[in-house]
């Protein structure tokens, strides 16, 4: 057997750090749908199972949380 190397989980899935990099844009819940080509809700969705993961309350919050933790370049 090959030993694996541990690796943790990552702390976002793809879809949540492209939501973010474009909140971070000033882009509206609207436009990320649009440009990811997915409903507002699940768009929303993805806000706020991150701001669950990182234990914050607004958007704003997971933005410089995630900036902090090096997830996030504004």
């Amino acid at each position: 057997m090959k030993d694996h190397e541990f690796r943790p989980k990552p702390l976002l899935t793809k879809r949540e750090k492209e939501v973010f990099e474009l909140l971070v844009q000033d882009k509206t819940t609207k436009e990320i749908a649009q440009q990811l080509f997915i409903s507002e809700k699940t768009v929303r969705n993805h806000i706020s199972n991150t701001m669950q993961k990182l234990g914050v309350k607004g958007r704003s919050q997971a933005v410089i949380e995630l900036v902090r933790l090096g997830y996030l370049q504004i």
